[in-house]
C-alpha cells in the first residue's frame, strides 16, 4: 500500500572494487536487470513519493540505464563526487532533494543499490512500523549464522537498540553478535537532516557512518526501533562475482516458484532461469534447459524447450518451439519451431507457421500456415499464407554492400536447394523447380526452372580413374562391357570432364 510522505533514497555510488570489473557494480545483471533496477523496482513498490538514486562511480552508465527504464517512476539523481562513507552518501542525497523540492519532511528510507533480493513488502513493513512506533530511526536487521564483514546490533539490556558498530571496529563480545545491520534504514526526516551534519569520522576507515546517526538520535532523546528481516537472504549484498552467482541462483528460485504457483509447469526448476520481467500464461510447460531472458512474454498452452533461450520475444497461445535460440522474435498462435532453429531480431511467425530443424531467419515474416521446414536461410524476406520452401532454400539477400528484400506470395512452392537472389518476387501460386538459382521476378502461377543441362560422359571413370576403387565398382556393375546404360543418358566423350 503507499505510504504517506515516504521518502526512498538507494545509495549506488560504490567503486564495487572487488568485482574486478570496469562495469558498475550496481550495473552488474541480475535476472536480466542492473542491481541498482532491482532496489530502485523494490522501493518504487511502496509507492514513495520520492524515489533519489544517489550516483558516484561509473554514474554515467547508470545515469544512461535509468533514462531508458521506462519500467521504473522518475528517479532524482544525487552524485556523491567522492566516496567518503554512507552518511556522506545520504547527504548527497538529501542535498539532491532540497535541491527539487525544498524541504524534506516525513519518512525517509535509505536502501543499497546491491540487495537485489530485497522486496518491496519487506520496505512497507520497515515503513509501517517505524511509523507506528513513533521512532526516529528504525533499522532493518537480520540474525545470521555467521555475521562476519556486517555492522553488529548492539541493544541495551531491555532490548531496544543501542547501536550498530561495525566489525572492523567492533570487540569481541560485540563481534560474537549475530544480529546484523541490513544497511536499510526508516528515518524521520527532520532528526536525519539534523544528525547527519554531525555525524564524525572516528573510525577505522575515516568515513561517515550512517549508522551513526542511531546512537545521535539516542543521545537526543529520541526512539530507536528495528525491525527483523523474516528471510535474512533479503538483507545480503554483492561485494563480488560469487556473491552475484549465489544470489543470482536465490532469485532465480524465486521467479521459479512464483510462476509455478501461477500455473506454469516447470519440470526442472535448477535448470530452467527466468529473468524478472518475464511473463508465463497459465499451463504452458517449460522443459529442462529452458532460459527466458529479459522482455519475453509467452502466453497460455505452450510448450518451451528442452534447450532453448529466448530473449526479448513474444509468443502468442499454442506455441511450441524445441532446442532453439530466439531473439526480438515475435511467434503467433499455434506456431511451432524447431530443434534447432534459430530466429534473429524482427522475426515474425504468424499463427500457424512451421519452422523446422536448422533453419535461420532474421527480419523477416513467415505468413499464416506457412512452412519452412529444414536447412534454409531466409534474411529480409516475406513468405506469404500457406507457402512451402524446401529444404536447403537460401535468399542471397546480401550483395557486400547492401541487403535486398525477398517477397514470396501466398501458396508458393519453392523446391530443395533453390536459391532466391534479392532482390526478387515470386507472386502467388508459382513454383520453383529445386535446384534453381533465381534472379528473376516469377510471375503468378508460373514454374521457374533456372539450372544447367545435366551432361553425362559415358565411361570417365574408367578412363580417367582405371585404378581407383571406383572403377572396380564400375566394372562390377558391367561398365566397359557392353552392358546397356539407363535410357535417357546422353553420350559425352570429353575425356576433359571433371567431376568438380
Amino acid at each position: 500500500m503507499p505510504q504517506p510522505d515516504v521518502t526512498v533514497i538507494v545509495l549506488a555510488a560504490g567503486a564495487g572494487t572487488r568485482m574486478r570489473s570496469a562495469t558498475p557494480k550496481v550495473m552488474h545483471p541480475i535476472a536480466g536487470r542492473p542491481l541498482v533496477w532491482h532496489a530502485l523496482a523494490a522501493a518504487a513498490g511502496i509507492t514513495p513519493t520520492h524515489l533519489v538514486a544517489v550516483l558516484g562511480h561509473g554514474r554515467e552508465q547508470v545515469t544512461g540505464f535509468l533514462a531508458t527504464a521506462t519500467d521504473l517512476p522518475p528517479v532524482i539523481s544525487g552524485v556523491q563526487e567522492q566516496q567518503l562513507g554512507t552518511g556522506h552518501a545520504a547527504a548527497c542525497g538529501l542535498d539532491a532533494l532540497r535541491a527539487r523540492i525544498g524541504t524534506v519532511s516525513g519518512t525517509v528510507i535509505v536502501t543499497s543499490g546491491d540487495t537485489p533480493l530485497l522486496r518491496a513488502e519487506t520496505l512497507e513493513l520497515l515503513a509501517r512500523t517505524h511509523a507506528d512506533a513513533g521512532n526516529a530511526v528504525t533499522v532493518l536487521t537480520a540474525t545470521v549464522a555467521d555475521p562476519t564483514g556486517y555492522g553488529r546490533i548492539v541493544r541495551e539490556a531491555d532490548g531496544t537498540v543501542s547501536r550498530i558498530v561495525e566489525h572492523r571496529d567492533a570487540d569481541d563480545e560485540q563481534r560474537a553478535i549475530r544480529e546484523i545491520n541490513s544497511s536499510v534504514y526508516a528515518f524521520d526526516a527532520a532528526v536525519l537532516v539534523d544528525t547527519l551534519p554531525r555525524v564524525g569520522t572516528s573510525n577505522s576507515q575515516g568515513e561517515q557512518y550512517l549508522t551513526d546517526v542511531l546512537a545521535l538520535a539516542r543521545a537526543d532523546g529520541h526512539r530507536v526501533g528495528a525491525v527483523i528481516a523474516d528471510d535474512a537472504m533479503e538483507t545480503e549484498g554483492v561485494n563480488d562475482r560469487a556473491q552475484l552467482a549465489a544470489l543470482a541462483r536465490v532469485l532465480n528460485d524465486r521467479i521459479v516458484r512464483r510462476h509455478q504457483l501461477a500455473g506454469v509447469t516447470i519440470l526442472d526448476p535448477v535448470s530452467t532461469w527466468i529473468d524478472a520481467d518475464v511473463t508465463i500464461g497459465a499451463d504452458s510447460v517449460l522443459e529442462p534447459g529452458v532460459q527466458l531472458k529479459a522482455g519475453t512474454s509467452i502466453g497460455r498452452d505452450c510448450r518451451i524447450g528442452p534447450d532453448t533461450t529466448l530473449s526479448g520475444c513474444t509468443l502468442g497461445d499454442d506455441v511450441a518451439i524445441t532446442r532453439s535460440h530466439c531473439i526480438d522474435a515475435r511467434v503467433g498462435d499455434g506456431a511451432d519451431v524447431g530443434p534447432f532453429a534459430y530466429l534473429r531480431p524482427q522475426t515474425v511467425l504468424h499463427h500457424g507457421a512451421h519452422v523446422g530443424a536448422h533453419v535461420e531467419i532474421k527480419k523477416s515474416t513467415i505468413g499464416p500456415g506457412a512452412k519452412v521446414p529444414h536447412l534454409t536461410y531466409l534474411g529480409d524476406a516475406e513468405v506469404g499464407a500457406g507457402s512451402n520452401i524446401g529444404a536447403g532454400v537460401i535468399t542471397a539477400n546480401y550483395d557486400g554492400v547492401h541487403k535486398f528484400p525477398t517477397v514470396i506470395g501466398e501458396h508458393v512452392f519453392v523446391g530443395t536447394n533453390s536459391t532466391l537472389v534479392a532482390p526478387v518476387t515470386l507472386a502467388d501460386g508459382s513454383y520453383v523447380a529445386a535446384g534453381s538459382t533465381v534472379t528473376q521476378d516469377v510471375a503468378a502461377g508460373d514454374l521457374a526452372v533456372a539450372r544447367g543441362r545435366q551432361h553425362h560422359s559415358r565411361g570417365w571413370v574408367l578412363r580417367r580413374r582405371a585404378d581407383s576403387r571406383y572403377a572396380d565398382a564400375a566394372r562390377r556393375a558391367g561398365a566397359g562391357n557392353g552392358a546397356e546404360q539407363p535410357a535417357g543418358q546422353p553420350d559425352g566423350a570429353d575425356d576433359k570432364d571433371s567431376p568438380a
